[in-house]
């Protein structure tokens, strides 16, 4: 099926405001259908329902959670039509296309890789620095050959539309990054809860466009933009990086979780934080964003951003749902 005709028949189940309950789930407990409460799953942004979609379906053949972010990143890398992430992302200033992306699972394990090119399912490349090296993060140069290493194929990133955009970037701006900068910050995040209460994460995003080139933004690193704490639950995010790195959100987010706040509460906690520390541009870019997704162990979701406009995919009870996130910025 065509990513639009998905999105389409995924979105008609249901789009509109979700409130996370407080109500605490029962790992055994029965819908109404016959179908387990679990797994759930929540990701970023419209392409998290085609990420939802194939996560499911790693869950519901016995995979771990590990398993299906990985697997629900991949799709979202491998589709050309998705700017920010994997093929088809768009380029930094140089015309090269550079991507971040980091996993990490309910036992503490974690890998990233930073600044990778040539290689299009950077959360795949990941996950191998996390099983199969003594490192957690890989940048540049040396993520590349690693990924080679392991049996990855490189290939040209840069798709024709993406050219396209670029000469165009390049013929408006002189190619100064600091002018026009393409406001595109469609991280795909996404948090995976398996029947076992197992909980797992994955970023992965082609980054901030036409971005200097080495530019590495929050994605890959841990505690900003993916964490996940097995006892308590995982948090992702999406936005203009640097800002969340000034904070280490992701982290924030499963802390206030862990001191009995709510996925939704807590999301909101680091939002605030973002607001306060930001406040001076944020009122004079009325692009700026940043937003979180969490998800606890009780199957409990919630999301939050600066402005509005973000959305998030939450598969749950056998329903993927997409949802407009709140927003805490009024200004």
């Amino acid at each position: 099926m065509r990513r639009r005709e998905f999105i389409k028949r995924a979105a008609v189940i249901g789009i509109g405001a979700y409130g996370a309950t407080r109500a605490k789930l029962n790992i055994n407990a029965k819908s109404d259908g016959g179908k387990t409460m679990f797994p759930v799953i929540i990701s970023t942004w419209n392409h998290g329902l085609e990420a939802n979609e194939a996560a499911y379906q790693i869950l519901s053949s016995g995979g771990t959670s590990l398993d299906a972010v990985e697997r629900g990143a991949n799709v979202v890398e491998d589709d050309p039509s998705v700017s920010s992430v994997g093929y088809g992302g768009l380029p930094d200033e140089k015309m090269d296309v550079t991507l971040d992306a980091a996993i990490m699972d309910w036992r503490g394990n974690a890998g990233a890789v930073g600044c990778l090119e040539r290689i299009k399912n950077p959360i795949s490349v990941a996950r191998k620095v996390m099983e199969n090296s003594k490192h957690v993060m890989l940048v540049g140069n040396g993520a590349y050959e690693f990924a080679v290493a392991q049996g990855f194929k490189p290939m040209d990133l840069l798709t024709d539309n993406a050219r396209k955009q670029w000469l165009k970037w390049k013929e408006s701006s002189g190619g100064n990054w600091i002018k026009e900068i393409q406001e595109n910050h469609d991280t795909v995040g996404i948090i995976a809860l398996d029947s076992k209460r197992r909980i797992s994460g994955g970023v992965s995003t082609s980054g901030l466009a036409w971005k200097i080139h080495g530019r590495v933004g929050d994605s890959p690193i841990i505690g900003a933009g993916l964490y996940v704490d097995g006892e308590v639950g995982g948090a992702a995010s999406t936005g203009v990086g640097e800002a969340n790195m000034r904070i280490v959100g992701s982290h924030i987010v499963v802390e206030a979780m862990r001191n009995g706040k709510s996925p939704q509460e807590a999301c909101e906690e680091a939002i605030q934080r973002a607001i306060k520390m930001h406040l001076r541009v944020i009122k004079k870019d009325s692009s700026f964003q940043l937003a979180y997704i969490a998800l606890n162990l009780n199957g409990e979701v919630g999301a939050a951003a600066i402005r509005p406009g973000f959305q998030y995919a939450v598969y749950k009870d056998g329903v993927n749902k997409l949802i407009n996130s709140k927003f805490l910025y009024t200004g």
